[in-house]
């Protein structure tokens, strides 16, 4: 007798431990009614008829992937690795089931190839200066293509930008010479604003007969101050102006 009730007890043991399933908060099962899809049951416990019901879960956090490297050439006909760091995650669950099978492949797969279209359409000078055009350009394009499979793109960035050593060397002589051409236009500048000071000194100074004399003697001042043994001849201002006036106009 004992023997005939152990299999009814042990089938109803079975079916009571598939009545009732538990989700974490970040969990969803789908459910599947005789092959049907149901609505997706959140966090906590749901119950579920037992050999009807089947359920699969799905972890709705954001997932932070690493790209394998990619080779591949830029607009401008240089080749490049490059790698970048993926974070998505499910936003549909019943979607995610139904619509695309391994959806984490899928999406991987799908951000490989946008990556390298991505650098595909652009040149070198604007990868190296403008990573945040490219990851915009890069995330928009891998949004629309998992957006039909309930799949959210968070954020993808490029993490790594590899050009051959040719290339590496030619760039630094072209920032060398960008910094020459800086350094150059500054020093003209510099020049020509100190020609024009000058210019404007000498003018007043001719226009004021005591200006000249008096920074005779500032300049005599100062070699003095500096306890050399210089030996200056200075003339006198007035025999200059009559030296001048005696020469008389210029023709």
């Amino acid at each position: 007798m004992l023997g005939f009730l152990t299999f009814p007890i042990i089938a109803l043991l079975v079916a009571a431990l598939k009545t009732f399933g538990i989700n974490q908060e970040y969990e969803r099962a789908v459910v599947f009614r005789l092959g049907r899809v149901r609505e997706p049951k959140g966090p906590g416990w749901y119950w579920l008829i037992p050999f009807v019901d089947r359920a699969v879960k799905v972890d709705t956090r954001t997932l932070t992937v690493a790209l394998d490297t990619q080779e591949t050439v830029t607009r401008d006909g240089v080749a490049v690795r490059v790698n970048a760091v993926l974070w998505f995650r499910a936003t549909n669950p019943t979607r995610v089931l139904t619509v695309v099978e391994a959806w984490q492949r899928a999406v991987l797969q799908a951000a490989e190839t946008g990556l390298r279209d991505t650098i595909g359409q652009a040149d070198l000078d604007q990868l190296l200066k403008d990573r945040v055009v490219i990851n915009e350009r890069l995330m928009g394009m891998l949004a629309r293509a998992v957006e039909q499979w309930g799949v959210a793109v968070d954020a993808v960035e490029l993490k790594d930008l590899d050009i051959p050593e040719n290339m590496q060397r030619a760039i630094a002589r072209e920032a060398e010479a960008i910094r020459e051409k800086r350094a150059r236009i500054i020093k003209a500048e510099g020049e020509n604003e100190a020609a024009a000071k000058l210019a404007d000194a000498a003018r007043m100074i001719g226009s004021s007969p005591g200006a000249l004399e008096l920074r005779r003697l500032q300049t005599l001042s100062e070699i003095g101050a500096e306890h050399n043994s210089t030996v200056i001849a200075m003339l006198p201002v007035e025999l200059l102006e009559a030296a001048k006036a005696l020469a008389g106009p210029k023709l």
